[in-house]
């Protein structure tokens, strides 16, 4: 108790808490305890072992079995139905599965007995029909078994189905694969230990169900009679072997509860294990194959992309094939959504697509031949690297062999081939990076879409991966969308970068253009860039946040601006300045932060907003500049570009 006590809260629990809850255990063990001391140990074999006894047994078993695999079959489908898909009476449906396990066991059975009896329902019908008779029929045991245990299955999974982020199942379908195959290799897998629990405790309940089944199958020995009956019958004749047989199914329900180990409560069994390091480490993070340096394969033909996607705000997306387009705007600009729209997988947009001559706007998206890489790489945990990276080809039909030879390759040539047979959860967080993009790039798509597919890597990692994935779009036959935050990768990767604002295209143009002439406040912070909105004036720039900035250029008096300087354009004195500056501004210096081998000079002006100078250390030292430091900053009216919104 100690010990739980420190785990828990690092303190001794309340009396008035703590003695409730020992007067519970003491409740719930009373009457185990009660069958422990009753039980005749030295008759426990015999009465376990009677004809009547082993008979009822054997029904147990063959009933609680069938009513285990009749709840598999429904009951699969049913949570996953209400765990993945929003329909009209979804709560009442919900209501249902959970009524039997509220409903009095004997009440569940007159149920039974009205639906399925020779006057029930379907009773006349079936017997007329098929011949079937369920009540006093061990199928009717089974029926009523599967009445009661079944819902423990469909909530234990639903939870577990719950509790999966439908990325994986999303990656999935990018692959090509269709949703049946999705739910077999990718869904219930990695939802198997609820699986597993829910199919515990079926079994244990329809083992023990006693109340709908003597009410709707009868007590016919050998036919209806399960070991629950069994008992009731022995404590009218024979009070220590009902005992004993208590005992027996005590022992079962106990061990399988034992088994489950807090999985029907939602406590882990053990700690995930941590994955490795973010970045490759070690010698066998930088080892590449000869294979890494090959030409990479193409898609099997060229598809410029055509694209008009709707609902949040309209946009219009061309590009020819092998084009690569980067993705940028702050957080909510609606570059996810994008993505999502062109995959499919969002009501929130709807994008009518076309790839090269072929229209895919009314496919769904296992068919339209767009791989997507999300943020974390989404590999599935169950399988190896190379089963990752074999998925999409075994989706689209190729066989097996064959498939993990051309898997192979891919993660040859993304320098991960000799991690293969490592799971993802073994691997490093840049390791898991290049195998998502293997998996991708196997899958041979169309249209290839990366969201932030390097965000996780330090900055060693990235260079390399960068590189490598450069590599291999050259010789992608497709149009690649890169979602980044990181302007070296926009200018690096992208043969042109698309400004996303609020859902609208603010800029789409190659990096060089939007790096000299940003059009959104962020991009241009994003560069490093001074960015300033305002109104044009004869002069130059009226300010939003305050303040007038004279530019050399100017542009139309009463145009909606954005002033662009860089830092290393601003100088800082410790004095006023003299001579050819137009703009002079007094500030205190709030941050000092490194950017390679200068610092940048954060300066905060009632003059104007937030300005950020880039200096040497040594010009630093000289000026003996510190946070807090009074000082006076600079810009040349030549050095403000000034850009139409």
């Amino acid at each position: 108790m100690r010990r739980l006590r420190r785990r828990a809260t690092g303190s001794r629990a309340p009396i008035a808490l703590a003695v409730p809850a020992l007067l519970a255990v003491a409740f719930l063990l009373l009457p185990l305890a009660g069958i422990l001391s009753r039980t005749s140990w030295g008759d426990l074999g015999t009465h376990l072992t009677t004809p009547e006894t082993t008979r009822a047994l054997t029904l147990s078993l063959v009933v609680s079995a069938w009513a285990l695999g009749l709840s598999v079959v429904l009951g699969v489908p049913l949570a996953w139905l209400l765990a993945r898909v929003d329909f009209p009476g979804k709560a009442f449906v919900r209501s249902l599965v959970l009524l039997p396990m509220v409903l009095p066991p004997t009440v569940g059975g007159v149920a039974l007995l009205l639906a399925f009896g020779r006057r029930g329902l379907l009773g006349p019908w079936l017997e007329e029909t098929f011949g079937i008779t369920l009540p006093f029929h061990t199928s009717g045991a089974v029926l009523a078994a599967t009445f009661v245990a079944m819902p423990f299955l469909v909530i234990s999974l639903e939870g577990a189905l719950g509790g999966l982020h439908p990325r994986h199942e999303e990656t999935a379908a990018s692959l090509g694969a269709s949703p049946v195959r999705v739910f077999f290799t990718v869904t219930l897998p990695m939802v198997a230990p609820g699986l597993a629990a829910g199919a515990a405790l079926t079994w244990a309940r329809a083992l023990g169900e006693f109340g709908a089944t003597i009410t709707f199958a009868g007590n016919l020995p050998g036919t209806t009679q399960t070991l629950p009956l069994q008992v009731y019958l022995l404590l009218q004749d024979d009070p220590e072997a009902a005992t004993s047989v208590s005992l027996f199914l005590l022992a079962i329900a106990m061990a399988v509860l034992v088994s489950l180990r807090g999985r029907w409560t939602g406590t882990p069994n053990s700690p995930e294990r941590p994955r490795a390091s973010v970045g490759d480490s070690g010698p066998a993070a930088e080892k590449d194959t000869p294979e890494a340096t090959d030409t990479p394969e193409g898609s099997g033909g060229s598809w410029p992309l055509h694209a008009a996607v709707t609902g949040f705000n309209h946009l219009t997306l061309d590009a020819d094939a092998g084009t690569t387009i980067a993705v940028v705007g702050p957080n909510g600009a609606g570059k996810t959504t994008l993505l999502r729209a062109l995959l499919g997988l969002t009501p929130r947009a709807h994008a009518e697509l076309r790839l090269g001559d072929t229209d895919v706007t009314a496919l769904p998206p296992h068919r339209r031949g767009v791989a997507w890489v999300p943020q974390d790489g989404a590999l599935f945990p169950h399988m190896n690297a190379l089963a990752n990276t074999a998925y999409g080809l075994r989706a689209h039909g190729v066989p097996r062999a064959e498939a993990r030879r051309g898997a192979q390759r891919w993660l040859d040539r993304l320098g991960v081939g000799h991690l293969a047979h490592r799971r993802p959860a073994e691997i490093s967080g840049g390791q898991a990076q290049r195998v998502a993009l293997a998996r991708a790039l196997a899958a041979r798509p169309r249209l290839l879409l990366l969201d932030e597919p390097l965000a996780a890597l330090d900055q060693t990692t990235r260079a390399h991966v960068r590189h490598t994935l450069r590599r291999h779009l050259d010789g992608f036959g497709g149009v690649c969308l890169i979602v980044t935050h990181d302007p070296v990768e926009a200018v690096a990767l992208a043969d042109r970068v698309l400004v996303l604002d609020e859902g609208r295209a603010l800029q789409d143009a190659p990096p060089t253009e939007v790096t000299r002439h940003p059009r959104s406040p962020w991009v241009a912070r994003m560069l490093g860039r001074n960015a300033w909105p305002g109104i044009a004036t004869a002069d130059g720039v009226q300010l939003v946040g305050g303040g007038v900035l004279v530019a050399a250029d100017p542009l139309p008096p009463g145009t909606n601006t954005l002033a662009v300087i860089a830092p290393e354009a601003v100088a800082v004195h410790r004095d006023r300045p003299t001579g050819s500056p137009r703009n002079v501004w007094p500030g205190t210096v709030r941050e000092i932060t490194t950017s390679g081998s200068r610092l940048r000079v954060l300066t905060t002006s009632d003059h104007t907003p937030d300005l950020v100078a880039e200096i040497t250390p040594q010009a630093v030292a000289e000026l003996g500049i510190a946070e807090g430091t009074p000082v006076w900053t600079s810009v040349k009216a030549t050095e403000v570009t000034v850009v139409a919104l």
